[in-house]
C-alpha cells in the first residue's frame, strides 16, 4: 500500500494536477473578487483551462514534432500561430462568462493582444522548463552512467584476481609448509586478508586509506616471498592518513605494473621503492623500480595504467597529476592526488 502511495505521489500525473491546481489556487488569491467569489472561480477556471490546452499542445506536439528536430525557427513560428489561434477562443470564453458585466465585455474585445501574449508567455515558459528539465535529466543519467560504470570497474577488479600471483603465493605456501617454516601461518593471513578485501571490504566507492595501505604491505610481503631476499622491495608511508578516504585499488595498477614490467625483467639486484605521503588535503604515491636497460619505446606502460588514469579522469577531475619518468635502468611514477575535493 505504501509503495503504491509513493509512486502515486510521485508520478508526473500527481506532479502536473499539483501544480495546475495551485497556480489556479494562485490566481484566486490574487483576483479581486469584486464579483464574488463564485464569479473568480468560474473566470480563472476557464482561464487554466486555456493555460493546460496551450501548455500541453507545446509540450505533447510542437516541442517533439518542430524543437527537437532542431528548427528553431519552426517551432517558433507554429508556436504564434498556435497562440494566435487559441487567443480569441480563451477571450470569447471570458468574454461570455462576463455577460452581466458589459464593461469588462468592452475591455476584453478591445485588448485581444493580452490573451494572445499570456498564451505566449505561458507556452514559452514551459519550454524554458522542458529544457532545463530534460538537460538536469541528461546530467542526472551521464552521472549514473559514470557511477555504473565504475562501480563495474571496480567488481570487474576484484573479481579479477591476479592468477599467476595466487598460484605462485600458494606454490610458496605449499614449499613452506613442507619445510615446516614459521613462516607459514603468517603467509596464510595475508593472502586471506587481501582476498577477504578484495572480495567484502572494498564495495563502497571509497575506502580507508588504513585498508589500502594494509592490501600494499600485504601484497608487497608476498611479493617478496616470490622474488626471493635479494629483491630489495620498501615501503614507506608518511603524514597522517586514519581520516584519508580513496577509491579502492587506485594503487594497484602502480604497484603490479613496478613488479611485472621492473623487477621480473631484472636478473640480480632488482628493487622496488614506495612512498606514500599525506599533506593536508593532499595525498603523494611514488613507485619507483629498476629495470633491464632496453629501449624506452619497449617498456610498456601496461593496459593497468590506461584504466587508473580512465579512472583518476571519472573520480578525481581536476584534481590529480599523474607524472611518469622513464629512463633507461629505472621506471617512476608519482600520483598526485587532492583526495578531500568538495
Amino acid at each position: 500500500m505504501l509503495v503504491r502511495l509513493a509512486r502515486f505521489f510521485g508520478s508526473k500525473a500527481f506532479l502536473h494536477s499539483t501544480f495546475w491546481a495551485l497556480l489556479y489556487l494562485f490566481n484566486i488569491l490574487l483576483d479581486d473578487m469584486r464579483f464574488g467569489i463564485w464569479f473568480s472561480l468560474v473566470e480563472n477556471f476557464f482561464d487554466i483551462i486555456f493555460y493546460i490546452l496551450i501548455v500541453y499542445l507545446n509540450l505533447l506536439v510542437l516541442i517533439p514534432r518542430y524543437l527537437h528536430d532542431n528548427s528553431f525557427l519552426l517551432y517558433s513560428f507554429a508556436l504564434i500561430v498556435s497562440a494566435i489561434l487559441i487567443a480569441p477562443v480563451n477571450a470569447l470564453v471570458i468574454y461570455l462568462v462576463n455577460f452581466r458585466h458589459p464593461q469588462d465585455q468592452i475591455f476584453i474585445s478591445g485588448n485581444l493582444q493580452i490573451y494572445f501574449l499570456s498564451s505566449f508567455f505561458i507556452a514559452g515558459a514551459s519550454t524554458i522548463f522542458k529544457i532545463a528539465g530534460d538537460w538536469l535529466r541528461q546530467q542526472r543519467e551521464q552521472i549514473k552512467l559514470k557511477q555504473d560504470s565504475l562501480m563495474s570497474e571496480l567488481k570487474f577488479l576484484r573479481s579479477q584476481i591476479n592468477p599467476h600471483f595466487l598460484f605462485n603465493t600458494l606454490n610458496n605456501i605449499y614449499s613452506l609448509a613442507l619445510i615446516k617454516s614459521d613462516k607459514t601461518p603468517d603467509i596464510i593471513l595475508k593472502l586471506s586478508e587481501i582476498l577477504r578485501y578484495m572480495l567484502y571490504e572494498c564495495n563502497a566507492p571509497k575506502v580507508p586509506l588504513e585498508k589500502e595501505i594494509s592490501y600494499i604491505k600485504n601484497y608487497l610481503a608476498l611479493e617478496k616471498l616470490r622474488l626471493g631476499e635479494d629483491t630489495r622491495i620498501e615501503f614507506t608511508v608518511e603524514g597522517p592518513f586514519e581520516q584519508v578516504e580513496i577509491s579502492p585499488f587506485l594503487f594497484s595498477p602502480f604497484l603490479e605494473n613496478a613488479v611485472k614490467h621492473g623487477v621480473n625483467s631484472v636478473i640480480e639486484n632488482a628493487w622496488i621503492e614506495v612512498k606514500l605521503i599525506v599533506q593536508e588535503e593532499k595525498l603523494f604515491f611514488i613507485v619507483k623500480n629498476n629495470k633491464t636497460d632496453v629501449d624506452l619505446r619497449k617498456q610498456p606502460g601496461g593496459i593497468g595504467l590506461v584504466n587508473v588514469e580512465r579512472r583518476l579522469k571519472l573520480l578525481y577531475p581536476d584534481n590529480y597529476d599523474l607524472r611518469i619518468e622513464n629512463t633507461l635502468s629505472c621506471y617512476k611514477i608519482e600520483l598526485e592526488l587532492n583526495y578531500n575535493m568538495n
